[in-house]
């Protein structure tokens, strides 16, 4: 009888120690995070970068399906797209959401100036508005910049060196961008100091690429920089066709371009951002506030360049770019 007796109490002692731990498991909040991109859901670049983010998201202890939500609007470089996606992740109340790119913060920040926002790859957060300092970004906002303004120059250097012979350069910018007309900027102040002549060519669609860079290359010796245009990023495919198809010697601001075919490319490691921005958004899911979190500036810039293309073109890779740490993709 007394072991009859003990085995009841037992069996109901551990029904009492598993009962909170059950409640506990129910009781786990889940959090909720917009996502909001410039690419397409299906770009290869897109899921390179989301990898890199989920996989520091879970690294930090969150995971979808257990502890958090995650919404997901695709912009492909479209404003009115990225205009009703704004409001439509705003209207969900978010407890953060990830923002890429100026194109996407300004229908974002017109929406909401109360949901904490990370940004990545956002050229000249200050001016664009969305931050009062780097050092101390008050409001709702902070994030990751793609680059400063006089780093643009570099681009025009690094094409002079891997292609000497350019006397003209083309740069393609959006003209409704504030960070295209200031890297336009940058470029026009040393294109005197290597002897070219410098083009602006705009970029906000497929067809004024198009005439753009085949006007352009309707004259000889000329070579071509994309700037931080979202929709260049989109329209990459077109672009470097028509680099090939003209000879054109090209650099560019992201890797991606490199990858699609591209010749050159110099700027920040943006997958590298999104795993940073993950450690910005577990710091406010655990209470930090956004305006105290200071924007972070690339510390690195990468100078990749393809092989194949700058055989095809005939053109010799300089012996610098090696000194600088390039990565020669064949």
């Amino acid at each position: 009888m007394r072991r009859r007796t003990f085995a009841a109490l037992l069996a109901g002692a551990a029904v009492s120690a598993s009962w909170p731990v059950r409640a506990q498991q129910r009781a786990v909040r889940t959090r909720r995070i917009g996502v909001l991109l410039n690419l397409a859901a299906d770009d290869p670049e897109t899921l390179v970068r989301l990898a890199a983010f989920l996989q520091t998201l879970q690294e930090l202890g969150w995971s979808e399906g257990r502890n958090l939500r995650i919404d997901y609007r695709w912009g492909v470089g479209d404003a009115e797209r990225h205009r009703a996606n704004a409001a439509e992740l705003a209207a969900l109340g978010p407890d953060v959401i990830l923002a890429h790119g100026s194109t996407i913060m300004r229908p974002l920040q017109r929406q909401t100036r109360t949901i904490p926002i990370v940004f990545v790859s956002t050229a000249d957060p200050v001016s664009g508005g969305f931050v009062e300092s780097l050092a101390h970004p008050g409001g709702n906002a902070t994030g990751f910049t793609s680059s400063d303004y006089g780093m643009s120059g570099k681009w025009a250097e690094l094409l002079k060196d891997i292609a000497p012979r350019i006397k003209r350069i083309g740069v393609l910018r959006d003209p409704d961008q504030v960070s295209g007309n200031g890297q336009l900027g940058a470029i026009q102040a040393v294109a005197p100091l290597l002897g070219v002549e410098m083009t602006p060519l705009a970029c906000r669609d497929a067809g004024e690429i198009e005439h753009g860079i085949t006007a352009f290359a309707s004259r000889p010796d000329g070579g071509l920089i994309a700037t931080t245009s979202a929709f260049a990023q989109i329209q990459r495919p077109l672009i470097v066709g028509l680099t090939a198809k003209y000879k054109l010697p090209a650099i560019y601001p992201y890797r991606l371009f490199v990858r699609s075919g591209g010749l050159m490319s110099f700027g920040p490691d943006v997958t590298d951002q999104y795993r940073r921005a993950a450690s910005y958004i577990d710091r406010i899911l655990k209470g930090e506030k956004p305006g105290e979190l200071p924007v972070q500036q690339p510390s690195k810039y990468e100078l990749a360049v393809n092989i194949k293309v700058a055989r095809a073109l005939g053109l010799e890779v300089p012996a610098s770019f090696a000194a600088r740490g390039a990565d020669l993709i064949d």
